[in-house]
């Protein structure tokens, strides 16, 4: 959560504290983004035609787009890929068979509050309820974030679950997004990640170096290079145009810093179902140091069945992007069942 009061990070290699400002550049992006939808059409010039469905899927789902983002945005083009992200649309209120508010049956492995465990050897911590910007198709936006909102306390709980099982070698931040949490938050869980023996690798599920590029600042590398565990961070890009200049250059940063960079992307309809967008995200994803990791197909999360692209086409898609990508571009075309051991390639 954004957190506006003064404090102190001691930084590696320092031997005194250094003050952070009350707020710095990224919270200040985050707090001021873009929360309603009628000014989201206003700013990009949409015919007032899309007001209405705008407010009507804002009211499942509240819009939220940061500065950064939104100047990547083609104004005037209701069809701009980075723009059917974000938008709110009345198609979200229709009831599709099969799509639920829990898609990935989360809820039946939580064995603490904002703890999941599903897979052998790694769990994933709620490190934050807040994400930089609110995507249409996200899987999570029905989770009970008020039950899992996360505290010290709550932390606590999650680490020593960590500490009595020693298979567990990988933790995994996420969200929200778990760096919209502050720097002085994510520095003292780290801390105590490290000291559990057993980890062995520190894993980052984030949208943030993407929508605010700003947030690979100088106290985020501190406690991120200070961590002894083998640091992976995985970003979350479905189109081209979202990677700028200042996003490469928040990667490079990443990179100096001894980060992993994986992407994941879904595959979503009007966004990036076809082989050029495909191949274009993969070759500019390798032009940022960022390799292609996965491609979900849709999670069937209620709201989101306008997005839906099917199996076989899926298929179709992945098969063209083989005919012109190099193997080491090919992101793994997957989807996640509930109760399987991991993700199920297609």
């Amino acid at each position: 959560m954004i957190t506006r009061s003064s404090a102190l990070l001691q930084r590696p290699g320092r031997e005194e504290a250094q003050p952070l400002s009350i707020q710095s550049r990224w919270q200040t992006q985050l707090a001021r983004a873009i929360r309603d939808p009628r000014e989201l059409c206003r700013r990009l010039g949409l015919d007032e035609a899309w007001w209405v469905g705008a407010e009507r899927g804002h009211a499942l789902f509240e819009v939220r787009v940061p500065e950064a983002y939104l100047a990547r945005i083609r104004p005037g083009d209701p069809s701009d890929p980075l723009l059917r992200q974000v938008l709110p649309l009345a198609e979200e209120e229709l009831v599709a068979p099969g799509y639920v508010a829990d898609p990935l049956a989360e809820a039946e492995h939580a064995p603490a509050p904002g703890l999941i465990h599903k897979y052998a050897g790694r769990v994933l911590l709620i490190a934050s309820p807040a994400c930089a910007v609110n995507c249409r198709y996200c899987f999570r936006r029905h989770f009970p974030y008020e039950e899992n909102a996360p505290s010290r306390a709550q932390w606590e709980a999650s680490l020593e679950h960590l500490r009595e099982d020693a298979s567990i070698h990988e933790a995994i931040l996420s969200g929200g997004d778990p760096l919209a949490a502050s720097d002085r938050q994510l520095a003292w869980l780290v801390e105590r990640l490290d000291a559990v023996p057993h980890l062995r690798r520190l894993r980052i599920h984030t949208r943030l170096p993407v929508v605010i590029p700003e947030r690979i600042d100088d106290a985020l590398l501190g406690w991120l290079s200070a961590s002894r565990l083998q640091k992976v961070m995985v970003l979350h890009i479905n189109h081209a145009h979202e990677i700028d200049e200042a996003v490469i250059a928040a990667c490079r940063r990443l990179k100096d810093a001894g980060v992993t960079l994986l992407n994941q992307s879904v595959l979503l309809r009007e966004v990036n179902d076809s082989v050029e967008a495909l191949a274009a995200l993969s070759e500019r994803l390798f032009e940022a140091g960022i390799l292609p990791y996965y491609l979900h197909v849709l999670d069937p999360v209620a709201g989101a069945a306008h997005f839906d692209v099917p199996d076989d086409e899926a298929r179709e898609l992945v098969a063209g992007l083989r005919e012109v990508l190099p193997g080491f571009l090919m992101p793994r075309l997957v989807r996640e069942i509930p109760g399987e051991a991991s993700k199920t390639p297609l």
